[in-house]
């Protein structure tokens, strides 16, 4: 089932502002050095840039001609639902994260957003994932039946198997899912790579230097890894 929904070939790397599950306060900087590396996908976090800087900057990325993200950390129905606001307000093509609510769903189902809530039970900031795989697996099919778009996947924050948790997932929900979250490592890209999801992002790794190089020059490694 895996790609029948997707005209994705490979999946597509979402290059994440953020550090420690937080944007960084030079983002816009940092995007602008890195604009005209391979990635096509960017985003970053609801906090702590201010409102107007996150539009000034997602309106940046889409002049460039990038595909845009937003990924909410809350976990409460107001927090949620002010982040999906917020996804509205900043024109992004994508809202990821969010714990699944009813309201937050049909506030982006009324305003044409994309939505691509958690699943499992997450807590902390960096988050943290818990829960059964066939759970997290039956939660998606519910949420689809509701119109969702695809799903946020923590997996590598798992405290059970990622790998085994990315694999089923993404092979048992028809829709597309992203892996988000410590992926910092070649081997881990491999694992992504064998699960085969639609995307995957990574954010504190580059910052952190893991993949050896500029910021840009690491995007241009992952990107010709996964396309190799």
């Amino acid at each position: 089932m895996g790609k029948d929904f997707n005209v994705l070939e490979k999946s597509e790397l979402i290059v994440m502002l953020t550090h420690n599950d937080c944007t960084i306060e030079n983002a816009y900087e940092i995007f602008d050095q890195c604009k005209d590396s391979k990635a096509k996908f960017w985003g970053f976090k609801e906090k702590p840039l201010p409102l107007e800087k996150m539009k000034e900057l997602y309106a940046y990325m889409k002049s460039c001609g990038k595909t845009t993200f937003l990924e909410v950390v809350e976990y409460t129905e107001k927090e949620c639902l002010e982040g999906a606001r917020m996804a509205l307000e900043c024109g992004v093509d994508i809202l990821m994260g969010t714990i699944f609510f009813d309201s937050v769903n049909a506030f982006c189902q009324q305003h044409n957003l994309k939505y691509m809530p958690f699943v499992g039970k997450i807590t902390e900031r960096p988050s943290i994932l818990e829960g059964s795989i066939e759970e997290m697996i039956q939660e998606a099919h519910t949420y689809l039946e509701k119109g969702v778009h695809g799903f946020d996947l923590l997996g590598y924050r798992y405290t059970g198997d990622p790998v085994l948790l990315n694999q089923r997932f993404v092979a048992e929900v028809p829709a597309p899912v992203c892996l988000a979250g410590s992926i910092d490592s070649y081997q881990r890209l491999d694992e992504v790579l064998e699960a085969s999801p639609w995307a995957f992002t990574i954010g504190s790794a580059f910052f952190e230097n893991r993949f050896e190089g500029s910021f840009a020059e690491q995007i241009d490694k992952v990107c010709d890894y996964i396309n190799k």
